[in-house]
């Protein structure tokens, strides 16, 4: 993509919170190594077949319609509520993480322009949306659960209401789903919902809000990397490496998956035009010298409407002691990778710096 294309994409806005490295562009031997990078991605078995994306698309289009009957079911139930919000009540299921990452049906929608991020048999991060009468506890964790407990297509049921975010895991014809809960104010949701709204926080609990934040940062990643393929196929390499490495694993210590994603997204950022064999040998160089803990942001923290705490070391004292502070890019921005130790901290720079000595060879 050359700049032209760049500032088409951006309406002329520069993405980041700085002007980027370099704005060169392919050469030859760049267009020849990507290709070769692609083919090795694919033999590593990290592209889904067609059958399994159509399955998982159709088990999403199945949820959907599950939780709009459950919506329905509750509503009627409730009393106290009229005839027409009974007949209007929606809940909706929404994408998130490295599935959303990769686009809504990549195979049926763009045919294969677009790279799915997540490998085959991974889980599916999903959000069911209900109105502000369909509760968490009882709603959400009893009928929903009940209802997905009697059917034979769920297996695995096993639903987390006490987590850090409260989540309902379990497998639908053999498809892992993690389906998580955010109970908006809303009486009605619309099918056209924009959870990229910040207006939809509006009277939100904890829980929702942290719901929420995975379709919100994932949404605004893709808003604000300059060239969505060669960012998909950049995190899909570096995600192979950290896992062949050790060094995937949030609840390790190390970095989890929307982690890479904000790290990746802020090369790509850094050089708009590069493709992804460059992207990757300049991850390496720029995280080698990067000084922690200098924070990685891909655009400058909002301070919102509504009055939630947003990572800020200078207010906030725990703020200051996060090592390697990667910064999600939506209102209330995070820090999401709060885990990561003095130790691994360590063993992931040398990392970066093995990366980066064995991409310039």
């Amino acid at each position: 993509m050359g700049s032209s294309g760049l500032m088409s994409r951006n309406n002329g806005q520069r993405l980041g919170i700085t002007e980027p490295i370099s704005l060169g562009g392919p050469t030859e031997y760049d267009l020849i190594k990507t290709r070769e990078l692609e083919k090795y991605l694919q033999d590593a078995g990290l592209y889904e077949s067609q059958e399994e994306a159509v399955s998982r698309e159709e088990v999403l289009g199945r949820l959907d319609q599950i939780v709009k009957i459950w919506v329905k079911t509750i509503s009627r139930a409730k009393g106290g509520l009229n005839d027409q919000l009974v007949q209007e009540a929606n809940a909706k299921i929404f994408t998130f993480g490295s599935y959303r990452l990769g686009g809504m049906n990549p195979f049926l929608l763009f045919q294969k322009d677009f790279l799915l991020v997540h490998g085959p048999g991974a889980d599916i991060d999903t959000l069911c949306v209900g109105p502000r009468h369909a509760s968490r506890e009882d709603d959400f964790f009893g009928e929903l659960h009940r209802i997905l407990s009697e059917m034979p297509e769920v297996t695995e049921l096993h639903p987390v209401p006490d987590a850090h975010v409260p989540v309902m895991k379990f497998k639908f014809n053999g498809v892992s789903i993690d389906l998580l809960y955010a109970k908006l104010s809303l009486w009605v949701i619309p099918e056209d919902l924009d959870v990229s709204q910040d207006s939809i926080l509006q009277n939100a609990d904890d829980q929702t809000v942290r719901s929420l934040n995975g379709c919100r940062v994932t949404d605004q990643i893709l808003r604000l990397v300059p060239n969505i393929q060669n960012f998909r196929t950049t995190l899909r390499c570096m995600r192979l490496w950290a896992k062949r490495r050790g060094v995937y694993s949030n609840v390790s210590g190390f970095l989890g998956g929307i982690n890479w994603a904000l790290l990746v997204a802020r090369i790509c950022q850094l050089y708009p035009n590069a493709l992804p064999n460059m992207l990757v040998s300049r991850f390496f160089r720029v995280y080698t010298q990067w000084r922690w803990p200098n924070p990685v942001m891909l655009c400058a923290n909002e301070e919102g409407s509504l009055g939630l705490s947003v990572w800020d070391p200078r207010r906030n004292p725990k703020d200051r002691f996060h090592l390697m502070p990667i910064i999600t890019p939506a209102y209330p921005c995070m820090n999401s990778s709060y885990n990561v130790s003095s130790s691994t901290l360590r063993i992931m720079s040398e990392e970066f710096q093995r990366g980066s000595e064995i991409c310039e060879v």
